[in-house]
C-alpha cells in the first residue's frame, strides 16, 4: 500500500483563560510548550504542517522560528476549537489536499514524534478512517483523520473538536496507546503538578 500524504495541524489559538497567561509559552524541559509541540511535528513523517495561533499571537510568534513551520492566524479563535481546526484544514487543503491529517494540541507536553508516526503506521496497517490516542479510559488527540472526514470536520461548531468525530464513528477507529496523553495543562495547578512529578535529573 502506498504511503498517504499526511498533513498536521497544531491548534494553539486558545486564550488560556483558566491559566491566566499563555500556556503556549510555559517552560518545559528547556523549551516552551509550543516549541515542544512544533519539534514533535517537525520530527514526524508528515508532508505538511501548520500552526494556528489566535490569542496573544504576536507575543507567541516571537518565541519560535517562523521559517521552520507555516503559521496562520485564526481571528475567530474566541468562537472555539472548531474554527481553529477548520482554519488549519482549509490552509492545508488549499493547494495540495493531504490524504489524511493529524490534529495536535499544544498543551500535551509528552507528545513526541514517535506517537505521531504511530498514528500514521496504525492507519496504514488497519485501514481505518480515524486513529485516536487512548489514555485515561478515553480516546482523544493526537488523532488522525482520513480525508473522507474533512467535510464533517468543517461542519463542527463552537467548542466541538476531534473527540466528537471520534465517538461518532467508533466502528471506524483504530487506537494507539498513549498513557501520558492524559497529561494536559489547563490551570497553573496542573502545571505545578507536572513540574513536581518530573523525574529528577542526575547532576
Amino acid at each position: 500500500m502506498d504511503t498517504i500524504n499526511t498533513g498536521l495541524i497544531i491548534l494553539a489559538a486558545g486564550g488560556s483563560s483558566r491559566m491566566g497567561e499563555p500556556k503556549q509559552l510555559l517552560p518545559f524541559e528547556g523549551k516552551t510548550f509550543l516549541q515542544c509541540t512544533i519539534d514533535a511535528a517537525l520530527g514526524a513523517q508528515v508532508t505538511s504542517r501548520v500552526v494556528v495561533l489566535g490569542a496573544d499571537k504576536d507575543e507567541i510568534k516571537k518565541t519560535f522560528r517562523a521559517d521552520t513551520i507555516p503559521v496562520i492566524h485564526n481571528q475567530d479563535w474566541e468562537k472555539g476549537m472548531a474554527s481553529t481546526m477548520q482554519k488549519g484544514l482549509n490552509y492545508l487543503t488549499k493547494y495540495n489536499v493531504p490524504g489524511q491529517v493529524i490534529i495536535l494540541l499544544c498543551d500535551q507536553p509528552f507528545v513526541h514524534s514517535a506517537i505521531l508516526d504511530s498514528l500514521i503506521e496504525t492507519q496504514k496497517a488497519s485501514g481505518k478512517g480515524i486513529v485516536a490516542c487512548r489514555y485515561s479510559e478515553t480516546l482523544g488527540v493526537p488523532a488522525l483523520f482520513t480525508k473522507k472526514y474533512y467535510p464533517e470536520m468543517l461542519a463542527l461548531k463552537g467548542s466541538e473538536g476531534a473527540k466528537k468525530l471520534i465517538y461518532a464513528h467508533l466502528d471506524d477507529v483504530a487506537e494507539v496507546d498513549f498513557p501520558k496523553g492524559a497529561v494536559d495543562i489547563d490551570t497553573y495547578e496542573d502545571y505545578e503538578l507536572l513540574l513536581t512529578n518530573l523525574p529528577k535529573k542526575k547532576s
